[in-house]
Order: structure tokens, then C-alpha cells, then sequence
């Protein structure tokens, strides 16, 4: 295939060898893409694939749905920041559906969370459960750091506990965080990722991009309803959630112009649709190249995956026009290859 290659904008070449890219055209090699805007495959870095409601068991067919319909959105890497199941095996070993960088079952301490629907686990059981989920689940575990308006968040002192724990076994802390408490203690712990990021002080902004913690700022999951909360009775909660959504665009911009790490993540569904946050990450500030890097280059780097280099996996998305010009057509990429497999390919 060859086209122009984003972020770089230069017009490149490229031969899928099995699963591995390679540079450069080969001769006798079939041609699947003259043309277009070809990029590392897109991801989402906060979806929850498995369960749609807690009042739904996690179900595998469930789990194999969602993730085929993220990979049929170009969606070719995702993370699940906690579960209410472990990400069973089989999904590393099936060739048609995305890769996932996993964070085990959400941690939850009383008082925090749907009671039943992660792993409940006292306060005095936390740091043990954080570890057991980040070395069985490959590196990640999430803890809700708070919950509800007006609940206390899990202590500074605890979340440190928690970090450097992780960190010890190689791992990383992923941090539910919807209040100002929890995410004050959230980046103040040194947390790997501050999911949501409500009511984040301006002034820890700077700590954050010190630190390395990123910002899965998960956008669209308020935004695409909020005619809905701006329309109930006027009451505590409902104001708090309209005020966080303030702050939350905010900080956005704030955030990545101090060079903090800001991520495309949807928490939401259907799945596949992170084309939508990406486009409520430029409303919030950024540049349609920052808000697609956040959705493809670096994010995948983020997890630990390289871009389209030689040798490098054959995981790409390829669109007919630029999708930093329009970033609508992310939801239509004319071409998807996972793992050296085609799974779309332009009709000849």
C-alpha cells in the first residue's frame, strides 16, 4: 500500500509481511491502497467491553461483540481500565479481534462503585488486590478513587500505598476520579492515569505532566447527553455533574498545552466510537492532529505498541481524505488491517 503517513505527512510504501510491516514496495506483492491517509490503527483507551449494565452478567459472546465492533471502527488497540471479569485469554489469541491492554476487575472499596459489579475489597485489602489485578491482568489495575457527590475519596495515604506497590511489580495505576478530593489524591499518589478528571485543580496540572500521568478525560460519555442533565430538576447533584463538565473541558486544553499525555477513551456505547471523542477533544481544545494522536500514534506508544515502522506490527487504518482536515471520517477508514489480516479493503 502506499499513501501519505500521518503524523509525519510524508508519502510512504508498505508490504504486510504475515503480521509484521515492512518499508518499501515488493515486487509480485498484490496492491490493496494507492492513495489516502494511512495511520497506526486507531485506539480507545477507556472502554469496558464484556457487560453493557451491572445487572448483566459479563458474558463472552458480549465480549467478542463489543470488540468486533471496535475493530469494524478502525479500532485496533483497546484498554480496559477495569471489568467486571478478567479479560479471558482467548481474546490475545484470536487474530480477528483488537489487541487489549487489560487492568483486570475495577477495584472497589465500600461506598464506591455498584456493589458486586468489580471487586469489592476492604480498605485494608487494597494494595494487595491492586497488585494481584495489575500482575495477573498484564500491568494495569484501576482503582475507583471516589464515587458519588458528596463521598468521601480513598485516602492520600492509601492511594500512595497503592501506586508505589504497583510500581514495584512493574505495573501501572489507572484512577476512577469525579471529585475534587479523588482527583487531588489521584495525582498527588502519582497514578499512571486519571480517568474522567472531574473537578481536577488547575494547579495539578503541572504535577501531572511532572509525574507522566495522563488524562483519559472520557468526554463524550457527558457531552452527547448533556441536553438531557441540563433539562432535569434543578437539584445538588445535577449541578455538580454540570459543573464538573465545565471543568472537565477546561482542563483539557490546559492539560496538553502543559504537555500532559491526553488520551481518546469513550466509556461508553455502543462500542467503535471513538471517532466522536476524538471529536469532542477538539471542542475541549485540542488540535484535530493532538485530539487524533490521542486516538492512534500516541496512544499506542502510551501502551507500549510502536506506529507504522519496519518490522513493527501490521495494525493500520487508511482513509480516503485527511482526518485532521475532517475528523468525521474517522468513522469510515477505506481500508483496516489487523495483524497482517484485511479486514476492509477499498472495492476494485
Amino acid at each position: 500500500m502506499r499513501g501519505i503517513v500521518l503524523p509525519d505527512r510524508e508519502v510512504r510504501s508498505f508490504c504486510i509481511d504475515g503480521d509484521r510491516l515492512r518499508l518499501g514496495p515488493v515486487s509480485g506483492a498484490d496492491l490493496i491502497a494507492d492513495g489516502g491517509w494511512i495511520l497506526p490503527g486507531l485506539v480507545d483507551a477507556h472502554t469496558h467491553p464484556g457487560t453493557e449494565r451491572p445487572d448483566v452478567p459479563f458474558d463472552d459472546a458480549t465480549l467478542r461483540r463489543h470488540l468486533t465492533d471496535h475493530r469494524e471502527a478502525g479500532v485496533l488497540l483497546v484498554r480496559t481500565p477495569g471489568s467486571a471479569a478478567r479479560i479471558p485469554a482467548w481474546v490475545d489469541e484470536d487474530s480477528e479481534l483488537p489487541r487489549v491492554r487489560s487492568a483486570g476487575r475495577w477495584l472497589a472499596t465500600p461506598g464506591r462503585f455498584v456493589p458486586g459489579f468489580g471487586r469489592d475489597v476492604t480498605e485494608a485489602e487494597l494494595v494487595a488486590a491492586a497488585v494481584e489485578e495489575a500482575v495477573s491482568s498484564g500491568g494495569w489495575c484501576k482503582v475507583i478513587a471516589d464515587w458519588e457527590f458528596g463521598d468521601p475519596a480513598v485516602s492520600l495515604d492509601l492511594l500512595t500505598e497503592v501506586v508505589t506497590a504497583v510500581h514495584a511489580v512493574g505495573g501501572r495505576v489507572a484512577a476512577h476520579c469525579q471529585t475534587a478530593e479523588g482527583s487531588h489524591n489521584a495525582v498527588l499518589a502519582g497514578v499512571d492515569s486519571l480517568e474522567h478528571g472531574r473537578y481536577l485543580d488547575r494547579d495539578l496540572i503541572d504535577r501531572m505532566a511532572r509525574n507522566g500521568t495522563a488524562l483519559v478525560p472520557t468526554l463524550g460519555v457527558m457531552g452527547n447527553k448533556l441536553d438531557e442533565v441540563r433539562a432535569r430538576e434543578a437539584t445538588p447533584r445535577r449541578d455538580w455533574l454540570l459543573k464538573g463538565w465545565e471543568g472537565a473541558l477546561a482542563n483539557v486544553r490546559a492539560a496538553a498545552e502543559a504537555g500532559v499525555v491526553v488520551l481518546a477513551g469513550t466509556d461508553s456505547f455502543p462500542c467503535g466510537t471513538v471517532a466522536n471523542e476524538v471529536e469532542w477533544l477538539i471542542r475541549g481544545g485540542l488540535s484535530p492532529e493532538a485530539a487524533l494522536a490521542g486516538a492512534s500514534w500516541t496512544a499506542r506508544s502510551w501502551l507500549g505498541l510502536p506506529g507504522l515502522v519496519d518490522g513493527g506490527p501490521a495494525d493500520l487504518v487508511v482513509y480516503d481524505t485527511d482526518p485532521t482536515a475532517n475528523p468525521r471520517v474517522l468513522a469510515h477508514p477505506s481500508v483496516i488491517v489487523l495483524r497482517g489480516r484485511i479486514f476492509r479493503a477499498p472495492t476494485v
